[in-house]
């Protein structure tokens, strides 16, 4: 249920990280990870599950906003999670086919 802005002490910009603020270059993150990162903790930190789903409900969006700058990995094994690493200055350090279609994304 909404709140009247009146019921707070206090109110703060809401200003978030970017990739390159937040990332090691030659690191790939899970969103869990990235989650801690955003709230200043080490990628490792131990966190309860309720503390987790938290940071994970700020890191997706927080992705989203920012995927251009940043790419992505396969999980490491097949029930694994994904991985995101900040983008390199040419793009995509990917091997990916060159023949791949595009996907259009002003559909």
């Amino acid at each position: 249920m909404p709140e009247p802005k009146s019921a707070f002490d206090a109110t703060y910009p809401c200003d978030f990280y970017e990739p390159a603020e937040l990332f090691e270059p030659d690191q790939m993150y899970t969103i869990p990870e990235i989650g801690r990162l955003l709230q200043g903790l080490e990628p490792d930190a131990e966190v309860d599950p309720d503390t987790e789903a938290v940071l994970v409900d700020w890191a997706v969006p927080w992705v989203l906003v920012y995927a251009e700058d940043m790419v992505v990995a396969e999980p490491l094994s097949e029930d694994g999670p994904g991985y995101y690493g900040l983008a390199t200055e040419g793009g995509s350090d990917s091997d990916i086919d060159s023949d791949a279609t595009p996907v259009d994304e002003s559909a």
